[in-house]
């Protein structure tokens, strides 16, 4: 991640140093943009924090690490679909996961659909794309994340 950093100030330096005029009006531009949106986002935050609290881990590792794959599979895609974390999070909670004996294919749906479907993120969605935009697109990443991990699970041969 501190390379994105790195990477995002040498280029922003660059462009300083180029035309100070115009990286000052992009920068000014940026801002409005993300002041603009932060309140949809802080909302979405205060969803997703509230979602997360009232789905404990314990309850997540008893309805995933069961035998019973294809269950769990469409469970854990019902619970990613549900929520929506940022990849710094979810990948620790899936390593989290996995020690405690669920399955790579279920989650391999349950980090696909965290981050690709939103159910909290719906209405935030909606104002920006419009309706039929937003169903389409959340219901294709939905079927991708499925697609997704049965391709894992017949990597790791979980796939029965």
């Amino acid at each position: 991640m501190y390379y994105v950093y790195l990477f995002t100030l040498s280029a922003v330096l660059i462009s300083f140093f180029l035309d100070r005029n115009k990286t000052f009006k992009a920068l000014t531009i940026s801002w409005k943009k993300f002041s603009g949106i932060l309140p949809a986002f802080g909302t979405m935050l205060i969803l997703v924090s509230i979602t997360l609290y009232l789905i404990p881990d314990s309850m997540i590792v008893k309805f995933l690490g069961n035998n019973n794959k294809a269950a769990g599979t469409i469970i854990a895609s019902l619970f990613g679909s549900i929520t929506l974390m940022p990849g710094f999070i979810a990948y620790p909670l899936c390593g989290i996961l996995l020690k405690k004996g669920v399955s790579y294919m279920v989650l391999a749906a349950f980090s696909t659909t965290l981050m690709m479907v939103g159910f909290v993120t719906f209405p935030i969605e909606k104002a920006y794309f419009g309706t039929k935009v937003t169903i389409m697109r959340n219901c294709l990443s939905f079927l991708i994340a499925l697609v997704v991990a049965m391709a894992v699970g017949a990597f790791y041969g979980e796939l029965i």
